[in-house]
């Protein structure tokens, strides 16, 4: 008997028809003992959907109302894939993020999951249901609805199966595994049988869509094994675990990744002095900011003044540039300019710690694209790059070709 969570995506869901085929296939996978949970997305696009609405009657941004209306996605998709359970003759209860004991932070928008009393779900469990879970939701201790990001039904579904002690978790998506690269970039990208938690992490967090970073450390974080595999074939993916179990060491990088969702700040002429980069990143932190390829330099060394680029999400651009011009009013720096046309490449792999040369060979990559480099960052397991956003696919292509030749 086995305690399996299993996770669907919006593309997985996204019809009558659809969510037919995923009961059906949840069904015909089940063994006569296992307990099943079922965590799902809203229906195809619905989010987009939703957010369009929220725009079409204001500009401004409504971070508990927007997580209220965004919620009602998932709901429809867990009602209607309960009812698909029912039809086909196996009783099942959906539950939204609240019922199922999924409790956040309250930071609107982008909540982070702080604890989950799964109680509910494994009464309903044990009285031999299918147990439907709305992803991307949870409620605050003060009662207000929450949703956790894009790509949050991921760490949904890992949550859910580290509170159930679940055996493992299985994520189901529109692609049959972990590449090497994003398959529609890379023609030739390789799907992988394993991959540790920390490369999937820093995967994930460097651009690979296919996994939501949070649900990677709390798999790490639970020691739950997580399945990554197709929807629409049964073959097997590729599993995310502490340590190889297999034979899969014969690359030195595991994969090569982009990110188009980038934007370049740069502080020129900030004042050299103690507590001035604390100023400027406490209040962008305080804002939910997430930043990255921080670099700080010296422009005038007489004068004492530095340069002060990094880098942050598209969408947080416009509250970035208000707060800012806001710390200018203190500390007066000399200027601001913002370039959202910039993409980060970036190569991830355990096996660099103890192999000289690989940040060598990944700009004699981008070097043979005539590709120039605008910021570096690096991690004891990756090396990005920041680009030129037009060049990213020639960028990817070409480090990747240089890692993983041909046979």
């Amino acid at each position: 008997m086995a305690l399996i969570v299993k996770k669907f995506g919006g593309s997985s869901v996204a019809t009558p028809e659809k969510i037919m085929a995923v009961a059906k296939r949840v069904l015909q996978e089940k063994h006569p003992e296992d307990r099943i949970v079922v965590v799902v997305s809203a229906m195809g696009d619905t989010t987009d959907d939703l957010i369009s609405l929220a725009e079409a009657v204001t500009d401004k941004t409504y971070g508990r109302e927007m997580d209220m209306l965004l919620a009602t996605g998932e709901q429809i998709s867990i009602s209607l894939l309960a009812m698909a359970f029912a039809k086909l003759g196996h009783e099942a209860v959906s539950m939204t993020g609240f019922q199922a004991g999924i409790t956040t932070n309250e930071v609107f928008n982008k909540a982070k999951i702080t604890g989950i009393a799964p109680e509910k779900v494994l009464a309903e469990l044990n009285a031999g249901k299918i147990v439907v879970v709305a992803g991307f939701q949870g409620i605050t201790k003060a009662g207000d609805i929450t949703t956790l990001g894009r790509g949050g039904s991921d760490t949904t579904a890992v949550a859910v199966a580290a509170g159930l002690k679940a055996d493992h978790c299985e994520i189901y998506t529109d692609v049959d595994g972990i590449y090497s690269s994003d398959p529609r970039v890379v023609s030739d990208a390789r799907r992988m049988k394993e991959i540790t938690y920390n490369e999937m992490l820093e995967l994930a967090r460097l651009g690979a869509g296919v996994m939501h970073p949070r649900s990677v450390e709390l798999g790490k974080h639970y020691g739950m094994p997580i399945h990554v595999r197709s929807t629409f074939t049964h073959e097997q993916g590729t599993f995310i675990r502490e340590e190889y179990t297999m034979e899969e060491k014969e690359f030195v990088i595991r994969g090569v990744t982009h990110d188009t969702n980038v934007a370049k700040i740069a502080v020129l002429g900030v004042p050299n002095r103690p507590g001035i980069a604390y100023k400027i990143f406490s209040a962008l932190a305080k804002a939910n900011i997430d930043v990255d390829m921080i670099v700080q330099s010296i422009r005038v060394a007489d004068k004492d003044i530095i340069d002060m680029v990094f880098t942050i999400a598209q969408g947080d651009v416009a509250r970035a540039r208000s707060i800012l011009e806001k710390i200018n009013q203190e500390i007066s720096f000399g200027g601001l300019t913002i370039d959202e046309n910039v993409a980060k490449v970036s190569v991830v792999g355990a096996g660099m710690l103890g192999n000289p040369g690989i940040a060598a060979a990944t700009f004699g990559a981008l070097a043979d694209a005539s590709i120039n480099i605008e910021v570096i960052s690096t991690s004891e397991i990756s090396i990005s790059c920041l680009i030129e956003a037009g060049k990213v696919k020639q960028a990817v292509n070409s480090i990747h070709n240089r890692f993983f030749p041909a046979n």
